[in-house]
C-alpha cells in the first residue's frame, strides 16, 4: 500500500487507490455472447417452422410438440445441473454446453425429417438448461464493481435481444441466402465455436470452483408465508409464457397468413418486433418499482391481446404489426415486474427453490398452450385458434391484473416490499 505522501504546503494528502473498474471484463463479455447466442439458437427454428412444414408436410401440431419439447428439456436441464456450476465451476459447465449447443446445431443442419429436428430441439434445450445457471452467477460475479446492476441488466434483456436477432437473422437466411436450414446452423457452430475458445481462456470465477461431479437437483418449494402472493403473481408468469410460447411457435405462420406474403422475412420479423419491443420496454422500466411494472405489463398485455383481436377480426396486417409490438411491451415489462417481485419474496437461502418453481410455472406456460393450440389449427384452423388463444390469454390476464392492483395497494399499506 502506498504511503501518505506530504506536500510543500505540509498538508497530508491520503493516497486514492486506482478507480473501480466501469469496463466489463473479457470474461463477462463471453458470457453475454453466450446467453445471446444461446437465446438466439433457440429462435431461429421458429423462423424455419413454415419451411419445414412445407417441404415435410408436417401439420401445426406436430411444429408445437417440437417447439414444446425445448421448452420441457429447457427445464429438465435446469432443474437437474442447475447448481452444478457451483461446485464444478462456470467455465467445465459453459463449455459442456456450448458442445451440446454444436451437436444440436449439426443435427439441425443435417435434419430431413421430425425425427432428427426432435432430438436437435432436444439436445438445444438440455444445453440451454446445463448453460441458464452458470450464465445467470457468472454474470453477476463478473460485473464490474463500479456498475453493480449490469450483471442483472444483461440477464434479464439478454434472452429477449438474443431471441429477436434470430428471428430477424433467420428471417432474412431464409429469404435471400442459399440453403437456409443448413446455412442458418452452420454459422451459429462457427459462433459457438469462437465463444468456446473464449471459455477456455476466461477466469473461473464461482468460489467453490474445483469440486466433484455432483448432480444436486433443483428443489422446488414455496415459502408457506409467500404462497398467497405467490399464487397472485404466477398468474402473470402464465399468461406471459403463453404468449411467448404462441408467437415462437405459431406467430411467424400467422403472421404470413394475414400479409398474405410468401416472404419468410415477414415471420421472422415478426417475432424479432415481440422481443424488441419486450426489450425496449424492460430497458425503460429497469428502475421502477416491481409490483408497479407488473401491472403495467399486464395493461399492455390486455391492450395488446384486444389488438391482435381487431387485427385477426379486420383482417389487417399493419394493425397486427402495431399489435405484435404493444403486446411485446406488455410482455416484457409484465415478466420483468412479476419476476422481481416473486424473487423477493423469499430470503436469500431459499431463493434458488422458489425460483425453480417460477420456471416450471414458466416453461409449462410456454410449451402446452402452445401444443394445445396447434392441434386446435389442424382441427379448426389457424384463424379461428389464434382468436380463441387470444381471448383465453385475456381471461388470465384481466384477473391477475385485479389481485396484482390489490397485492400492490396492500404492499404500499404495509409499507413493506414485494
Amino acid at each position: 500500500m502506498a504511503e501518505p505522501t506530504e506536500t510543500t504546503a505540509g498538508d497530508i494528502v491520503q493516497p486514492t487507490g486506482p478507480p473501480a473498474r466501469t469496463t466489463p471484463g473479457p470474461g463477462f463479455r463471453v458470457v453475454g455472447a453466450i446467453l445471446v447466442l444461446l437465446m438466439l439458437s433457440s429462435s431461429v427454428p421458429s423462423a424455419l417452422y413454415v419451411l419445414y412444414q412445407q417441404r415435410w408436410g408436417l401439420s401445426s401440431g406436430t411444429v408445437t410438440v417440437v417447439f414444446a419439447l425445448y421448452a420441457v428439456t429447457v427445464l429438465g436441464g435446469l432443474l437437474l445441473f442447475g447448481s452444478l456450476s457451483d461446485t464444478l465451476g462456470r467455465r467445465p459447465v459453459l463449455g459442456a454446453a456450448l458442445v451440446l449447443a454444436i451437436v444440436s446445431m449439426a443435427l439441425f443442419a443435417g435434419a430431413q425429417g421430425p425425427g432428427l429436428l426432435l432430438a436437435a430441439r432436444a439436445v438445444q434445450g438440455l444445453a440451454v438448461g446445463l448453460a441458464t445457471g452458470a450464465m445467470g452467477a457468472a454474470l453477476l460475479e463478473l460485473t464490474p464493481p463500479a456498475r453493480p446492476a449490469l450483471g442483472a441488466q444483461v440477464n434479464s434483456a439478454g434472452p429477449t435481444v438474443g431471441i429477436g436477432l434470430g428471428g430477424l437473422g433467420a428471417g432474412l437466411l431464409v429469404q435471400y441466402a442459399p440453403a437456409p436450414t443448413v446455412l442458418s446452423y452452420l454459422l451459429l457452430i462457427g459462433a459457438f465455436a469462437v465463444t468456446l475458445a473464449g471459455v477456455v481462456r476466461m477466469r473461473e470465477s464461482a468460489p467453490g470452483a474445483g469440486g466433484p461431479f455432483r448432480v444436486v437437483p433443483h428443489r422446488i418449494r414455496v415459502p408457506a408465508a409467500a404462497r398467497g402472493r405467490f399464487a397472485v403473481l404466477v398468474l402473470t408468469i402464465v399468461a406471459v409464457w403463453s404468449v411467448g410460447g404462441f408467437y415462437l411457435s405459431l406467430g411467424p405462420h400467422l403472421a404470413l397468413s394475414l400479409l398474405h406474403s410468401t416472404n419468410h422475412l415477414v415471420g421472422g420479423a415478426t417475432v424479432a418486433l415481440l422481443a424488441g419491443a419486450a426489450t425496449g420496454a424492460q430497458l425503460l422500466l429497469g428502475r421502477t418499482e416491481a409490483l408497479r411494472t407488473a401491472v403495467l405489463g399486464l395493461c399492455g398485455l390486455l391492450a395488446g391481446l384486444a389488438l391482435v383481436l381487431s387485427a385477426l377480426g379486420l383482417g389487417s396486417a399493419p394493425l397486427f404489426l402495431v399489435a405484435t409490438a404493444v403486446l411485446g411491451c406488455g410482455w416484457g415489462a409484465a415478466f420483468l415486474g412479476s419476476f422481481r417481485a416473486l424473487s423477493a419474496l423469499a430470503d436469500p437461502a431459499h431463493r434458488g427453490e422458489l425460483t425453480a418453481a417460477v420456471y416450471v410455472f414458466a416453461y409449462l406456460a410456454m410449451s402446452v398452450p402452445a401444443v394445445l393450440a396447434g392441434m386446435l389449427t389442424d382441427i379448426h384452423g389457424l384463424h379461428r385458434t389464434s382468436v380463441g388463444f387470444m381471448v383465453a390469454v385475456a381471461g388470465v390476464c384481466a384477473p391477475a391484473l385485479i389481485v396484482t392492483l390489490r397485492l400492490s395497494a396492500r404492499v404500499r399499506a404495509e409499507g413493506s416490499t414485494p
